[in-house]
């Protein structure tokens, strides 16, 4: 029987599909945040300028404020850098994490701090998005006609319910329909944008750099608002390398250069020309470049686009939670697959009933795209600032560059995102507060949960008994020698090399011992997938004793009962309908006086009350496991 979990079936799957088929896949779920930015971008930049009426000089720096930033922060950043830098194959501000703890002892709390932050804002982005784009897309309809204004509220709400309702069957079988449908997006936006660069062709001008450092060095205060609104060019920039596993490197560049980037250059310098030409268009330029009939099917268009974009960063949050649970950032929660082939295709239930509580608070809180875009960007430039501190230590570590090369390098991406974060912080009032908070919260949760982990190991090493003394000591002949009944005992274990508390108690309160006992110790390793012939490691340690380390990567399903097929193959002798495994659960009660902070220890115990049974998470056969509880002060 084959051990291989959904992430290795995925890359096996990837290899086989041809390029073509890959490239229209990322177009689908890789490019469909950062697709629907033209929908609001540009828009929002003009809105400073609007109360006097936009000028040329204005127009053509911003355009060229956007073209730039997604030449420098998208094709060079990320697509032509970062997509380099995978943990093998892996992607995203965790799996980088999880590659630098590998390699880095000092200055490591810098780099963990650094990692869940990016995590977090990932999050608060994955709220946000849906929210942002749907809106802005349904706010179509008042073009339509202004009598369907009152609908655009109720409608994204519908809409948003039902898009979160559907995630526990899966996106399977919508997926197929992402690729095509995103591409004939970009498509109507090119062509969209080709139909008015004629309007005005001065606007080929914004193609010089020169004239988006002249406009940000004149326009003073107001340009450093206005940089807040052009990063929203950028947004869903993240999403290329955190879906680097699902698709691969080659795909997403070639789905960038040959449509995605073409297609936003084309559809930001017809904006711009439009606006030249009319400059009542800047209150809504992206569907005004449509003529009238074509308006309607545009805001259908754009509305399955958004949905889309909004389907993708969901996921994209049930894999940043995947990972996160796995190297001890989150409790145990319970994850579903809804694909047999596709990793990123999992359903966490607890992260989407988050996600749609935010989502609809941040609809009916804000009311319309307008409002909700100044709370936007925060994450996102958050999020890029973390990923370039990560990057930087990568590029040394990794990659063996010299500090002065590495910040060389980066230097410029960097002090450029902290000045885009900067614009940006100053929408905190504004609604900016939001994915701070957001951010702020999830961080604290996952600090707390690694605190409280580590603190509970340490309390249980003081307790702990060297595994080959236990083994000495309860085989050698007494009296009081406990019963021995036939069969196979595992007992689980986080410390390998030490006696399973779950089988003192075993001990003490029933007196007996099996034929056969195994401590079983399940790792999750640094990288994505380990490979079959890596799965275990068998040690005998007596006639009566074996220790059994299994190995997953992060992004796998530590599927014990499959894993121990490959084990019994490989000469490990049990039969499962004589086998018990044991399994410890612990109740934490708080100590104000020691360990965690009074506020710390009702965190953590709140959040180890969401972790699933640890039977369900290791997929332990239901009806061979027996649990054992103790009471844990913290």
């Amino acid at each position: 029987m084959s051990t291989s979990s959904p992430a290795s079936d995925l890359h096996g799957a990837t290899k086989s599909r041809s390029l073509p088929v890959l490239v229209l896949g990322a177009i689908g779920v890789v490019y469909g945040d950062i697709g629907t930015s033209p929908l609001y971008a540009f828009r929002e930049a003009l809105r400073p300028f609007m109360h006097d009426g936009v000028t040329p000089h204005e127009v053509i720096g911003l355009i060229s404020l956007m073209l730039w930033t997604l030449t420098l922060i998208v094709t060079v950043k990320y697509v032509l850098f970062l997509l380099r830098a995978d943990n093998d194959g892996e992607g995203g501000t965790l799996s980088l994490l999880a590659l630098l703890t590998k390699k880095v002892s000092r200055h490591a709390g810098i780099f963990f701090f650094a990692g869940i932050i990016g995590a977090a804002l990932f999050i608060g982005d994955a709220m946000i998005t849906p929210a942002l784009s749907v809106l802005s897309a349904i706010e179509g309809l008042k073009l339509v006609t202004p009598t369907l204004s009152p609908y655009v509220l109720p409608l994204a709400v519908a809409m948003m319910l039902a898009l979160f309702l559907v995630q526990s069957r899966g996106t399977a079988a919508v997926s197929q329909f992402f690729g095509p449908i995103m591409l004939l997006w970009f498509v109507v936006m090119a062509l969209g944008g080709i139909s008015h660069i004629a309007d005005d062709l001065s606007i080929f001008t914004a193609l010089n750099p020169w004239h988006a450092i002249e406009f940000v060095s004149h326009a003073g205060f107001v340009g450093l608002v206005v940089l807040g609104a052009v990063f929203l060019t950028v947004t869903g920039a993240e999403a290329l390398y955190a879906d680097l596993g699902h698709f691969g490197r080659r795909p997403i560049q070639w789905a960038w250069f040959v449509v995605v980037f073409p297609s936003l250059a084309l559809n930001y310098l017809g904006q711009g020309a439009l606006v030249l030409k009319n400059p009542q268009a800047a209150t809504n330029p992206f569907y005004l470049m449509f003529p009238e009939w074509a308006i309607l099917p545009v805001v259908i268009l754009a509305t399955a686009a958004t949905i889309i974009a909004s389907q993708a960063v969901i996921t994209g949050a049930f894999s940043l939670a995947r990972q996160a649970i796995h190297l001890g950032f989150l409790p145990r929660l319970e994850i579903c697959f809804t694909s047999e082939t596709n990793t990123g295709q999992i359903y966490v239930p607890a992260v989407n009933t988050v996600l749609l509580i935010g989502v609809l608070i941040l609809i009916l809180e804000f009311g319309s795209s307008e409002a909700l875009a100044t709370a936007y960007g925060i994450s996102v430039t958050g999020a890029m600032v973390m990923t370039t501190i990560l990057a930087f230590q990568y590029l040394r570590v990794v990659r063996g560059w010299t500090a002065a090369t590495t910040a060389a390098v980066l230097a410029p991406l960097f002090v450029l995102e902290c000045i885009f974060l900067s614009a940006n912080l100053l929408k905190i009032h504004d609604g900016g507060y939001i994915p701070v908070t957001i951010a702020a919260v999830l961080m604290t949760m996952m600090w707390t949960w690694k605190r409280g982990v580590s603190l509970v190991r340490e309390k249980s090493a003081t307790a702990d008994i060297p595994l080959h003394s236990f083994i000495e000591m309860i085989e050698r002949p007494s009296a009081n020698a406990p019963v021995r009944v036939p069969g196979t005992a595992i007992f689980l274990t986080s410390v390998p090399d030490k006696t399973p508390g779950v089988l003192l108690h075993n001990l003490k309160h029933n007196h007996v011992l099996h034929d056969q006992n195994v401590v079983l110790n399940v790792h999750t390793a640094s990288r994505p997938v380990v490979p079959e012939e890596e799965r275990f490691v068998i040690t005998r340690l007596s006639e009566r004793f074996t220790r059994l380390e299994l190995h997953f990567g992060f992004m796998e399903t530590p599927n014990v009962s499959q894993a121990l097929t490959l084990c019994r193959q490989a000469g490990l002798k049990f039969e499962i309908m004589s086998t018990s495994f044991y399994v410890g659960r612990r109740k934490f009660v708080g100590d104000p006086n020691s360990g965690l902070p009074n506020w710390q220890d009702k965190l953590f115990i709140a959040m180890a009350g969401f972790a699933i049974d640890p039977s369900e998470y290791f997929q332990l056969p239901s009806n061979r496991v027996v649990e054992l509880g103790e009471q844990m002060v913290i």
